[in-house]
Order: structure tokens, then sequence, then C-alpha cells
């Protein structure tokens, strides 16, 4: 009896052809599609340090003051007041609580750091200021307790927080002031100096330092895509 031969099967070159260009083209799409993510989020990123720094230019323009810098008659001035069923007044508007080196009416500048907590710092209330102006929105209310969980404290799109202060968060930044922004991971931070400055994440007005705390501005050659800086604009 002759033995039947076995036919062979698999996959033909062309076959083969045709799902490698599927899975390029697949990958192309996840490449690009992250591509898109991460440019919007730059984009937003951006739009924090722009808005924001039009925000204290419009406060400024109105008011003749730095947002936050006000002392309690101006800003009753400014915001008025409102009375109790006793005839007690409260002005709308608070002033920081003075007696601290954060917190010096009048002076022309935004004092404190834009990570700390407490009415002591004009770095706090100035959120208040700026949104009873109806230059940004958000709780009006101070909070009484840190860490806030009011959403107090404008974050941006990366969960970081965002401020505004006088003096330089980065060592050697010059500026009247300075809008910071922590959290943002390296990768976003090149894209945002790129687009904003001069390249050079150590240079120029637009500068990023390791984690959330003042010091040095972080080398080019040193910016790591999953690691986490504070960029600072200076205005």
């Amino acid at each position: 009896m002759r033995e039947l031969k076995k036919q062979q099967s698999g996959f033909t070159l062309v076959e083969i052809a045709i799902v490698l260009v599927i899975i390029g083209l697949l990958l192309g799409g996840v490449l690009k599609g992250q591509e898109l993510i991460n440019s919007a989020k730059v984009k937003r990123l951006i739009e924090d340090f722009r808005s924001y720094s039009t925000m204290v230019y419009a406060y400024q323009d109105r008011f003749k003051s730095m947002p936050g810098d006000q002392n309690a008659s101006q800003l009753t001035a400014a915001f008025g007041s409102t009375t109790a069923a006793d005839g007690s007044s409260t002005p709308v508007a608070s002033a920081c609580t003075t007696g601290a080196a954060t917190c010096v009416p009048n002076n022309g500048r935004i004092e404190g750091v834009f990570t700390n907590d407490g009415a002591d710092n004009e770095t706090y209330v100035l959120w208040q200021h700026l949104r009873l102006a109806n230059l940004a929105t958000g709780p009006t209310v101070i909070p009484t307790a840190t860490p806030d969980t009011t959403g107090y404290v404008p974050r941006n799109s990366e969960g970081g927080r965002i401020g505004i202060q006088s003096a330089a968060f980065i060592t050697g930044m010059r500026g009247a002031f300075f809008v910071c922004s922590s959290g943002v991971l390296g990768r976003y931070v090149k894209q945002i100096e790129i687009t904003m400055d001069d390249g050079n994440t150590a240079t120029g007005s637009v500068q990023a330092v390791s984690g959330d705390t003042p010091g040095a501005p972080a080398a080019n050659n040193t910016i790591t895509d999953s690691n986490s800086y504070t960029v600072c604009v200076g205005y």
C-alpha cells in the first residue's frame, strides 16, 4: 500500500508580510496617540503659566497692588464686608496674618514660598484675592487646617501644586514674580522649556529644579523623563 504524502500547512510569506504591516500600523497608532496625549499635557501646563501670570497683571492693574500683599483696610475697600444680625461686620477678604517674614503687606512683593500652607503666607491668601476679583476660579474660604483637602490650592494637570511668589524658587532666576508648577515629569519639562524659552532648563526665564524644594536649577543632561520636577517661569 502506497503511503500517502502528508500535506504541510503554515503561513505564506504574503500572509506574514500582511500581519507585520498590521502590527506596524497598530504600534504606529499607539505611539502617535501617546505623542498627542503628551503634547496635550504640555499645552495645558504651559497654559497654566500664561494664565496665572495674566491674573497677576490684571489684579495689579485693577487694585494697584499684588494679590496677597494688601492689608485689611485695602481688602475691605476692594471687596467689602458682610454684616451680621448683631450689626458687626466681617471683611469678605482676609489679609495674611502679620508677624511673619512671609507676610509683609504693601511692600510690592508676594512673600512666602508657594508650597507653604497657612494664612501667614501671602502666597497662600492670594488665591482668595484672585478668586474674589473673579480672575481665578475655586474656593474663596481659606482653609484653617493643613494640608488642604478643600481644593483651595490649585493643581496642574499632573496633580502638582501651582503657585506664585516674588522670591526666586530656583536659585539665580530673575523676575518680579514667578509662577511655579510642581510634579512635572522630566519628559514634559523638556518640551515646556523648548516651547517657552531657550531649550536649557538651567538658564533663561524658564527653569526646572528637581523635586519640589527650592534649590539650584537642573541641567539639561540631568533631566530624567520619569523623575518629578518643579518648573518656574519668571515675569
